[in-house]
């Protein structure tokens, strides 16, 4: 047995059986990925796979429990080296943030700005995704971080910690009717077209929640993934937007006006690593950078701690 055949079990795992997949992603042939979990099988002396002729079904019963033994061993492998990286070069390297677009534009640019001083030789990456995809890449280890607001606390591999709270705000044109009223209600809204943001993206789960609790239909004429579009076509004239409240910058958004508002209550952006997974030292900084209150032994003992 070896850390290759390993690889290849888990990596045709996640390619849903297609060995043609994963000899891609792990830049091999097909045949050699064929060979490996043969000769892993002759060895164990069990079949880890259900098949069909040549075609990869499934797993059978040993293979899901090979599974997660696999996932493990490549994990604390894994953390082995960059426990040694982290006592051989403690500041290079790279380290791989994934986030939405709202995150990378609007909150993370002072983070970066402070880390890179810091640490001027790391690389740093920022991969923006949706949050579906952000909990896969850093399920997966593709990323080192997940920032997002949805998504990010339904894997049992991440563990999650509070970023920042926020809330929503409405966007208008200048002089817009919205802006002359003392007080703008759900009704009121529902009465204009709107502009937000795409299901799962930005905490439009809790806007469409909270026009159904009040039983109301908001017509909403279109949706994007992240703010700058929203506000492109607000002024347009297209539609009421409704963004996060920082996504709105006085100086550049100059023929918009903001008006806050707490109609749909507070949401919380999330920080998530992967679970029994060890990160360089830079990268635990980085948190720590985002919330004070994440030092590194409250984010190791977190990560490395059993699910409950």
């Amino acid at each position: 047995m070896n850390f290759q055949q390993l690889r290849i079990i888990r990596e045709t795992i996640r390619q849903k059986f297609n060995l043609t997949e994963a000899a891609a992603a792990l830049y091999t042939s097909q045949s050699g990925v064929s060979k490996h979990i043969k000769d892993l099988e002759d060895e164990l002396g069990v079949q880890l796979f259900v098949r069909k002729g040549k075609r990869l079904l499934g797993l059978t019963e040993p293979g899901q429990a090979l599974s997660s033994i696999v996932d493990r061993m490549l994990i604390d492998a894994d953390n082995i080296k960059r426990l040694s990286a982290d006592f051989t070069s403690t500041n290079e390297g790279e380290l791989i943030i994934a986030t939405t677009h709202t995150q990378a534009r609007y909150v993370l640019p002072p983070i970066v700005a402070r880390f890179k001083q810091a640490f001027p030789k790391v690389h740093l990456i920022l991969q923006q995704a949706s949050p579906v995809e952000i909990a896969e890449l850093v399920s997966h280890g593709e990323a080192d971080i997940g920032i997002a607001t949805e998504s990010l606390t339904g894997y049992p591999q991440l563990v999650s910690f509070p970023y920042y709270r926020w809330e929503h705000s409405l966007i208008v044109p200048q002089g817009h009717q919205l802006s002359q009223q003392k007080t703008i209600t759900l009704s009121d809204l529902a009465n204009w077209p709107l502009i937000t943001y795409h299901g799962g993206f930005t905490g439009r789960s809790k806007i469409d929640e909270t026009f159904r609790q009040a039983k109301l239909t908001p017509d909403v004429v279109m949706s994007a993934l992240d703010a700058d579009v929203i506000k492109t076509y607000v002024e347009l004239g297209m539609g009421v937007g409704i963004v996060a409240s920082i996504a709105f910058d006085p100086e550049r958004d100059r023929r918009l006006q903001q008006i806050e508002t707490s109609l749909f209550g507070e949401n919380v952006t999330l920080l998530a690593v992967r679970r029994n997974h060890v990160l360089r030292g830079f990268a635990y900084k980085f948190i720590e950078l985002c919330n004070s209150e994440l030092d590194i032994k409250v984010v190791r003992e977190a990560a490395l701690s059993e699910v409950a």
